[in-house]
């Protein structure tokens, strides 16, 4: 094979998982990340992130010499770039951390080099990327068009796997690889081949950045039917669990379950990036996107309403007496992801609003949440008087608390 060095930019959810398991293949991989703790607990062996079976994979790499992390880039083969894409605006796409990667990138490329974009992307992401290095480096060839031929290699390969099995489904899932040219896609299905055991399907750039999008909008009016459904049942007092279980008997019906929202820098995000391109178009799209984001705001008027029935039967009490207790922050059960949660939106919002305490409980994560109040499993059924279920951790699902005043937005409860 052809790659014997691969940096990888960017080490979070995606990037880390994906350098370590180019290490498990005995490829030499330089992680870069602008943080300094990532930087420095990789190197010391150990992870940053709550990932299932990640942990060994990086001590085994870091152990063998086959991982390092840096905080500026060092000349590779190949070059992948896993940074954010978040909003700027109003949900616009903020590209600026693919920019800062390929200029930081750009002076240590040369000839031959593979660069793909992995970050979630608008449609024309990889083409403004290329544009960048070719800007950065007057001295390459960048491929900007598929006639261009190039002096190096520039594609896209959006991940396409599920927070908690992102080890196993980096390795099964299908990769969609996009290049600028034919070249470039060639180059980069030889790359993920290396651990990759599920097909590389090979389209151009903007497809592969569209398939994403679409894969995960798709999911998102999925999750804003359930949603929708649980509104209207609460409204005409139907079981909306009992529901989706009945009508899911028809053999060709499978409705999603309801929860407080949507999080996570996929589904809560990557239907905006259509939305922005096309907003005339996306009118279903557009709609999914506000049943979901007003979901939580629609939880915490049911956690007022708990409070009031509360003061209704214990007519001596003050709002500021009483307790509300959140189970988990996370955007999905047994993670310790924050990004985009609608439960930790739920808690900010509570703490901020209500007149009662706010206590949280998160056991994926350590320390101090800024905005809410921490504290463990035990304390928070001890003091509560009302509990509010906000994420389904497998640790809530161990008892089935003896309260009258329960918002259970996962139901499990």
């Amino acid at each position: 094979m052809s790659f014997e060095t691969i940096s990888v930019v960017g080490l979070g959810y995606i990037g880390l998982p994906t350098a370590a398991m180019f290490a498990s293949r005995k490829i030499k991989v330089i992680g870069v990340d602008v943080n300094q703790h990532a930087v420095d607990t990789i190197n010391k062996g150990e992870i940053h992130i709550v990932e299932p079976d990640l942990d060994m994979l990086v001590h085994a790499a870091v152990t063998q010499g086959y991982l390092k992390a840096a905080t500026t880039p060092e000349g590779a083969d190949a070059f992948l770039i896993a940074v954010p894409t978040p909003f700027k605006g109003d949900h616009e796409p903020d590209l600026s951390y693919i920019e800062a990667a390929a200029k930081a990138i750009a002076p240590v490329i040369e000839k031959g080099n593979l660069v793909i974009l992995e970050s979630t992307s608008p449609v024309g992401a990889t083409e403004e990327m290329a544009k960048w290095i070719a800007e950065a480096r007057p001295d390459l060839s960048v491929p900007l068009k598929e006639s261009d031929d190039g002096d190096i290699f520039v594609a896209h390969c959006p991940e396409r796997v599920l927070p908690g099995h992102v080890v196993r489904e980096l390795v099964e899932n299908d990769r969609v690889i996009g290049g600028i040219n034919s070249r470039s896609s060639e180059k980069a299905v030889e790359l993920y081949q290396s651990f990759v055991v599920g097909e590389c399907v090979v389209t151009n750039a903007r497809t592969a950045e569209m398939a994403k999008l679409t894969e995960n909008a798709s999911r998102d009016v999925s999750i804003a039917f359930a949603n929708e459904l649980s509104l209207i049942c609460d409204e005409l007092a139907i079981n909306v669990w009992e529901l989706i279980e009945l009508a899911n008997r028809h053999p060709r019906v499978n409705i999603l379950q309801p929860g407080p929202g949507v999080g996570g820098h996929c589904i809560a995000v990557d239907p905006w990036f259509i939305i922005n391109k096309t907003p005339e178009h996306a009118v279903l799209t557009s709609a999914a996107r506000a049943v979901n984001d007003g979901k939580p705001g629609w939880t915490v008027s049911k956690v007022e309403q708990q409070v009031s029935r509360f003061l209704e039967d214990n007519k001596t009490m003050h709002a500021d007496e009483v307790t509300v207790a959140c189970f988990g922050l996370a955007f999905k059960p047994d993670i310790d992801d924050l990004r985009e949660s609608p439960a930790l939106e739920i808690a900010k919002q509570l703490t901020i609003e209500s007149e009662s305490r706010v206590v949280c409980v998160e056991p994926n994560v350590e320390g101090r949440v800024d905005g809410v109040e921490i504290v463990d499993l035990l304390e928070a059924l001890e003091i509560a008087d009302i509990y509010v279920l906000l994420v389904d951790h497998k640790q809530f699902k161990k008892f089935n608390p003896k309260c009258e005043y329960i918002v259970d937005t996962r139901g499990i409860w």
